[in-house]
Order: C-alpha cells, then sequence, then structure tokens
C-alpha cells in the first residue's frame, strides 16, 4: 500500500470533530525510558500516540508498529513519509499481533526492547460510523477491524444460533443478561444496522437495569467485537512471544479495558514470573514463590489512570495499566501478588 493512494486517518477522524487521546500516554511512555536500546514492538499502533511519545521520551529506540487495520498503516506510512524524525525510526506491519514471531523473523530482529499492547478498539474505529463499531452512530455492522476477513458482525448476528449468541455475549461481556438479548436478536432479524442492534438490545434488557452502568448495548457490541476480531484466542500466544522476545531489562506493558482482557493478560504474566525449568519445592512450610528464579518481575500492577484523565476521556475509565520487566536468569526475590 503507498500513501498516495491511502486516505489520511487523522484527518478523517479531525474531520468529524473528534480528538485522539491515548490513554495513559505519559504513563506508558514512562515504562520506557529505561528499557535498552533497541526495538519497541507497538503491537497495537492505531494513530501513533502511544508510539510517538516512547520515542520523544528514549531516543535510543525504534519502534515496530503492527495494526491489522488498513487505514491505521495507511496514516502511519503518512507519518513517516511528513515526519523526517520518524525516519529510521518508525516500521510498520499490516498483520494481527498474533503474527508477531514472523515479523520479527523477517525484519531479522532477535529480542526486542519491549512491547505494548493496547487492547480494545481504537478511537477511529469506534467513533467513524462505517466502521460499525459505535452503538452511538447509525453504520453498518461490520466490526472488522482487519478489512479482509471474512465474518463480520452482520455474520454473527444474523446467522449465530441463539445458544451461541448468548454463549459469546456472557463469555466476552459478562453480561447478565445474555439469553435475553440474544432471544431478542434472533426473533428481530434479519438486522443490518448498528442503530437497528442497540435497539433491539435496550427493549431486551429490563427497565431499571438500563438506568445503570453506561450504555446498555455497551457490553454485547463489545462481546459481538471480540468474536469477530478473535480478540481474546489471540492474546496469549501473542503476549508469551513479546515476553520470550524481550531482552534483559526489556519490559512489556498491557493496557486492558475489560475482564476477559484482564484475566488472560494476568494469566501469562503470573505464568512468566517463574522459570518453567525450575524444579518445585514441596514443602508446606514454604511457598513456591519464596524459592526458585523469576524470569520478569512485575512493575505495574494494574495501574489505572488518574482521575483527570477519567474525567477527560470517558474511554479510559476501565483502562488497567500492567508492565512487567525482563529479569536476568536466576533473579530472586518475592513477586507483587496482584489482586486485580
Amino acid at each position: 500500500m503507498t500513501t498516495e493512494n491511502s486516505s489520511d486517518l487523522n484527518s478523517q477522524f479531525n474531520s468529524q470533530g473528534k480528538s485522539h487521546e491515548p490513554v495513559m500516554l505519559e504513563e506508558v511512555a514512562q515504562c520506557f525510558t529505561t528499557v535498552p536500546p533497541g526495538v519497541v514492538v507497538d503491537a497495537t499502533f492505531g494513530l501513533g500516540g502511544h508510539a510517538k511519545a516512547i520515542l520523544k521520551a528514549n531516543p535510543s529506540l525504534q519502534i515496530l508498529g503492527l495494526d491489522q487495520d488498513a487505514d491505521a498503516i495507511a496514516n502511519a506510512e503518512r507519518m513517516i513519509a511528513d515526519d523526517s524524525s520518524l525516519h529510521g525510526r518508525l516500521t510498520v506491519r499490516r498483520v494481527r499481533f498474533d503474527s508477531l514471531s514472523e515479523v520479527l523473523e523477517e525484519l531479522s530482529i532477535k529480542e526486542i526492547s519491549g512491547a505494548l499492547f493496547d487492547l480494545g478498539v481504537s478511537s477511529p474505529q469506534l467513533d467513524i460510523a462505517e466502521r460499525g463499531f459505535s452503538y452511538r452512530n447509525d453504520g453498518p455492522l461490520d466490526m472488522r477491524m482487519d478489512q479482509r476477513g471474512e465474518l463480520s458482525a452482520a455474520d454473527v448476528v444474523n446467522s449465530y444460533q441463539e445458544s451461541e449468541l448468548a454463549g459469546i455475549i456472557t463469555q466476552n461481556a459478562d453480561e447478565r443478561f445474555a439469553r435475553r438479548i440474544a432471544r431478542a436478536i434472533v426473533a428481530a432479524r434479519p438486522i443490518h444496522t448498528t442503530t437497528h442492534l442497540a435497539e433491539v438490545i435496550v427493549a431486551a434488557i429490563p427497565a431499571p437495569a438500563r438506568r445503570t452502568g453506561g450504555h446498555p448495548a455497551k457490553r454485547t457490541f463489545q462481546a459481538i467485537r471480540i468474536e469477530v476480531n478473535k480478540e481474546l484466542e489471540i492474546l496469549a500466544r501473542a503476549l508469551q512471544v513479546a515476553i520470550d522476545a524481550t531482552k534483559i531489562g526489556g519490559r512489556v506493558a498491557v493496557l486492558t479495558y475489560h475482564s476477559g482482557e484482564n484475566r488472560i493478560v494476568k494469566q501469562v504474566f503470573r505464568a512468566s514470573e517463574k522459570d518453567a525449568d525450575e524444579p518445585k519445592i514441596g514443602s508446606p512450610f514454604v511457598h513456591e514463590s519464596q524459592l526458585g528464579t523469576r524470569r520478569v518481575r512485575r512493575v505495574r500492577m494494574a495501574q489505572y489512570p488518574t482521575e483527570q484523565e477519567q474525567t477527560k476521556n470517558r474511554r479510559a475509565k476501565s483502562a488497567r495499566l500492567r508492565v512487567i520487566e525482563k529479569v536476568p536468569a536466576g533473579a530472586r526475590g518475592l513477586g507483587l501478588k496482584d489482586g486485580n
């Protein structure tokens, strides 16, 4: 794809009166100020706000940006063409982040200085109605982060069996009215637009529940989006590849926005704290975390955005930042307990 034939995503986004505010920008950039020189992978590049902040905060770093969205990659290529300071410091590839190992091999990168995963949907995807992610803006039922994908939200909404719909709405969004919503969707078929789907969902939820917890359709839209893009299926594998590729002193940072992502990140980070080759000591008096070697240490435990940021940027309210750092083989010590 060439920049001459691509649209400027920033211009398209801004022309609609929107502003892009990367979540926890300063906190994320700060995470990478002390990592060794080299390449940091921005696994969810989007509009590049985090990437630019990381480059500014640490002149010894380069960014490898990954994104499956054609508009994001086109915008990144335009950024590079327009900003000479990015030449040689920013490389982008249009892939899903579970292709990280293949991209590193392609570029002959044996180790990275770190990785950032800003999970969920980006502001342009959510706010540009034609992408079909928003329950507030009327648009087609699409929700594909990669427009080359075959499965769309319309396919899920109009072809999945009621039990399948209820299952993904429960699993991907912890929606307590999943069965009622699934039943209502099936009864209302065919559904072709985001606003029609939102109306069906709202009507299916009891009136008292509609008045709490934000927009009633939010969780169901989230669940369908996750199903369309297989987001939870690929996350653990991609995180593990990033951790394995990170050099000593490097860091992996993850921004999560809902419980499904949160559980997976916690599980992967906890598993990575222990050396898999270290034999377990079966004493009832000594916990295994007090012995053995550690591969990583936790730097941030479920850090939340400041109240000021949450007030300014509503999408920051559910964000949690977790950071781990790779440590030398044989490092010992207690890991931090993470209950969130």
